[in-house]
């Protein structure tokens, strides 16, 4: 028990949740001003941060690292990060008893799924006189700011959305760096009590029982997590930003997707709080507003990809049952097929649509794939080919990737599905598999990288290799149907049988179904990533 001069010092706890950094951390600066024994904790639950036993080892090896980074920046101040494995309501108890604790701070984790967590523990802390506070600072606005601002309901199309937080103002600056002049870390003991398992150090993955996936081909694209890579990588962004801005356009990775350069994109440094939205917002605005001062003011829209992130995390703040589909108050039920070995292949990139495969591939190699391939992919498992429900998507992708916030997973799959903002099912496109991916990628070096048996393809082929002749198939050393699938469905007819049941429901449905939909057209098309000329990827399929 920590004692100084004969008395039991109290101290006070941060926990982390996501908001794994040092920089605009609001929560950090209310712990370190309480001037008692400073406790920097992450607790392992088994559901913090999006992590379950079901989690891909990708995933946790970059919240592991993220946190490994923490705790030797707080290890040049003197202090260290506490990991520790058990139920945070009797993590907290356990706590109370060896350091009687004055406070405990925390960033507001807005998503409804970690709700009962956090009632419970303040209820706990409430009970032991604790003083707790909880700090927003993993989204530009409060969402309950937001809803309360639009009436006590929330904005139900982006549009509404972007007026409500115009009348809130701009978001708040980041706060400043900390102080770490006279901060006094505390020491644990190795033992808390039943069912509590204290670290010496940050674990590995396998110390968690998480381990790689079998796959033999190497990471081409190695994510490492960490507030300070993050802040680099931002410089990085920052760089891309610039030039488009010069150039006279802006959301670079929207304008202009690249699926073969290293990304720039910012999104599991984001999800896990390595990098403050506050900071990359504000960036991105200062800077378009130096170089275009006096003759230009930046808006909303040359941070859309955050303004959509915002827009659903909003969106689910009061809806628990966001993620799924009967019972989402802003979900249509449609009727989704089941077939397991049809979704089987879509998760294991078997579907014989080379770029569909490759997307699918990426994901589990790497654990993140650009976002105008998850609308690739999301669109020929729902709508526009499989016709099987968004939920088996979502699951795979909040398993799978690195940035997977349940918020804006599920509001993604329920936009590209139509089961959600959409306008009664009124998108009567879907995107092509083969023409969609040979517009981003002309010379096919995406799927060489990701499905090796084809790389001997000619070009021609490449998309389409159903079409090789079997000389070709033989000179590349690949037979469809043999080392690479058959197709899994013909899109051509696919889509225009989905396209038919779309329609069908849409007139079956009263005028006023309430749901969420967008604001028009155009914003559909910015959502999509699509081009002004879509129709040469979309539902045409030549035989």
């Amino acid at each position: 028990m920590p004692v100084e001069q004969g008395k039991v010092m109290k101290g006070c706890v941060l926990w982390f949740r996501r908001g794994l950094r040092l920089h605009d951390n609001p929560a950090l600066l209310k712990a370190l001003s309480a001037k008692t024994e400073f406790y920097p904790i992450f607790i392992f639950d088994g559901r913090t941060a999006g992590i379950s036993k079901d989690t891909s080892y990708n995933r946790v090896r970059f919240l592991l690292e993220s946190l490994q980074d923490l705790n030797q920046q707080l290890q040049i101040h003197h202090g260290k990060l506490h990991f520790i494995k058990g139920d945070p309501a009797c993590v907290f108890e356990a706590l109370h008893k060896v350091i009687p604790l004055e406070s405990v701070s925390f960033e507001q984790d807005p998503e409804p799924i970690w709700e009962s967590r956090d009632v419970r523990v303040k209820t706990v802390l409430d009970e032991q006189g604790i003083k707790w506070f909880e700090e927003v600072s993993h989204t530009l606005w409060n969402p309950l700011k937001v809803i309360d601002t639009n009436g006590g309901v929330p904005p139900l199309t982006y549009q509404m959305f972007l007026h409500t937080v115009s009348v809130i103002g701009a978001p708040p600056r980041p706060v400043d760096d900390p102080d770490w002049a006279g901060v006094k870390f505390g020491s644990l003991p190795a033992e808390l009590g039943e069912g509590i398992q204290v670290f010496e150090s940050i674990p590995t993955p396998e110390q968690l029982e998480y381990f790689p996936p079998q796959i033999s081909n190497e990471l081409i694209i190695q994510w490492v997590g960490g507030e300070r890579k993050a802040l680099s990588k931002m410089q990085e962004r920052l760089k891309v930003e610039k030039n488009a801005f010069l150039n006279g356009y802006y959301l670079p990775n929207q304008a202009r997707p690249d699926l073969l350069s290293p990304p720039t994109s910012q999104s599991a440094a984001l999800c896990f709080g390595c990098l403050s939205v506050r900071r990359f917002y504000w960036a991105v605005h200062d800077m378009f507003n130096h170089i275009f001062s006096g003759h230009g003011q930046s808006n909303q829209h040359i941070t859309g990809q955050l303004i959509w992130r915002e827009f659903f995390y909003t969106m689910s703040v009061k809806n628990p049952y966001y993620g799924e589909m009967e019972r989402n108050p802003i979900c249509l039920n449609l009727p989704w097929a089941e077939n397991k070995e049809l979704a089987r292949k879509w998760e294991s990139g078997q579907t014989g649509y080379p770029f569909i495969d490759a997307v699918m591939r990426q994901l589990h190699q790497e654990g993140w794939v650009h976002h105008v391939a998850r609308n690739a992919v999301a669109c020929f498992l729902t709508r526009g080919d499989l016709w099987l429900s968004w939920e088996v998507g979502l699951q795979i992708f909040l398993r799978e990737l690195l940035d997977a916030d349940w918020s804006l997973c599920a509001g993604n799959w329920m936009w590209v599905s139509s089961s959600a903002f959409e306008q009664l099912l009124d998108c009567s496109t879907c995107v092509c598999p083969v023409n969609y991916g040979r517009r981003l990628d002309p010379q096919g070096e995406y799927i060489r990288r990701y499905i090796p048996e084809l790389r001997n393809y000619p070009e021609e082929y490449l998309y389409e290799p159903w079409r090789a002749p079997l000389d070709i198939q033989e000179k590349a050393g690949c037979y469809i149907g043999q080392q690479y699938p058959e197709r899994i469905v013909d899109h051509s007819v696919a889509s225009q049988k989905n396209r038919k049941i779309m329609e069908d429901i849409r007139l079956s449905l009263v005028s006023h179904t309430p749901h969420c939909c967008p604001s028009n057209v155009e914003e559909v098309r910015q959502f999509m990533w699509l081009p002004e000329s879509c129709t040469d990827h979309l539902c045409v399929d030549q035989k």
